[in-house]
């Protein structure tokens, strides 16, 4: 399918049948250059984080009745000062379905849940240097860059950099 065509999705949240395909995108290349997951990280790793504590939201995009895409907003309601606010933690897409839509309509749930459900005034995140589709991404939300984080974190022998960017709701 061509960017843009019109990929019918369903955004839902977690189930535990979801655990092979989720942990199938996570252990993509691309999901891996682009985050902190380790290569070759067993299947009982993502069992654990599809556990996760109060106050963080998973969500999968369903395409045709299979997991395109899965996303993380994580939130601090135990925290007084600062449960206003939300990390979303991770967006990753099927190899698959890249450029297919799969990444607006998991952004879209999750600032859907952040604005009018949880009431958060500021969703923040971390994109990696030269991860220029998800910058593009959030800026389309509204994110701005609000910093970079020299040797953030490494991979394949060598440092990178990410930068903070975040969103705030009036």
């Amino acid at each position: 399918m061509a960017p843009g065509e019109g990929l019918e999705l369903v955004v839902r949240g977690v189930r535990e049948d979801d655990l092979e395909a989720v942990h199938e995108i996570l252990m993509s290349p691309h999901v891996i250059a682009g985050s902190m997951r380790v290569p070759m990280s067993p299947q009982s790793s993502t069992r654990d984080r599809l556990t996760p504590p109060p106050g963080v939201y998973q969500l999968v995009a369903e395409a045709e009745s299979e997991i395109a895409g899965f996303a993380e907003l994580i939130t601090y309601p135990d925290e007084p000062r600062q449960r206003h606010s939300g990390e979303i933690n991770m967006v990753a897409t099927h190899a698959g379905r890249l450029r297919q839509g799969v990444g607006r309509a998991l952004v879209e749930a999750i600032l859907d849940l952040a604005d009018n459900w949880l009431n958060l005034s500021r969703v923040g995140l971390i994109v990696f240097d030269g991860n220029a589709p998800a910058r593009r991404l959030y800026e389309g939300y509204g994110f701005t860059h609000e910093g970079t984080m020299p040797r953030f974190g490494f991979r394949d022998g060598s440092w990178m950099d990410a930068h903070m960017m975040g969103r705030l709701r009036n």
